[in-house]
């Protein structure tokens, strides 16, 4: 086998990791990565903006907003408006929420995380750097992306995922 088709062999088994475990974690937990991404932050941390949420996870405030909704509508999450700032909303877990989320599993980069974080540093830098090659040789550095390992439809005008 040529060095080109190990590549791109690799390449497609790392998206079809990302696809499986996504399947796995939608059929679990009934959640996106992203949306488990959320509930994780407002759990560490409830009472948080939307705008926090997203610096948090590298999304857009809209894409974030996206997600609530849809949270909400599952009475996962609950938007609380200040009665001190009416502009300001802040978002907590529901009991049911919480619950979930004793149970629920890591999403896909979490898992990536642990195990590339003990790695040499050089390590580390050389996959970036391989990475961030094969991006290039595929004409994607100038996509946005989010630090999150998930598949789906992409919203034409944000470019990220629609969870």
């Amino acid at each position: 086998m040529q060095k080109d088709e190990e590549l791109l062999i690799a390449l497609r088994k790392v998206i079809r990791a990302i696809d499986l475990r996504s399947r796995q974690l939608s059929k679990e937990a009934g959640l996106t990565g992203p949306q488990l991404m959320v509930m994780q932050d407002i759990g560490k941390t409830p009472g948080l903006i939307v705008r926090d949420i997203a610096q948090h996870i590298n999304l857009s405030p809209a894409t974030v907003t996206s997600i609530l909704d849809r949270l909400e509508s599952k009475n996962l999450v609950q938007r609380v408006r200040s009665t001190e700032d009416k502009r300001r909303v802040s978002v907590f877990l529901t009991e049911l929420g919480q619950e979930m989320m004793l149970n629920a599993p890591l999403p896909l980069q979490e898992h990536f995380i642990n195990r590339f974080s003990k790695l040499q540093e050089w390590e580390q830098s050389q996959m970036v750097a391989t990475m961030q090659r094969i991006a290039s040789m595929m004409d994607a550095e100038h996509i946005d992306a989010s630090p999150l390992l998930e598949v789906g439809m992409l919203s034409a005008d944000t470019g990220e995922s629609e969870n």
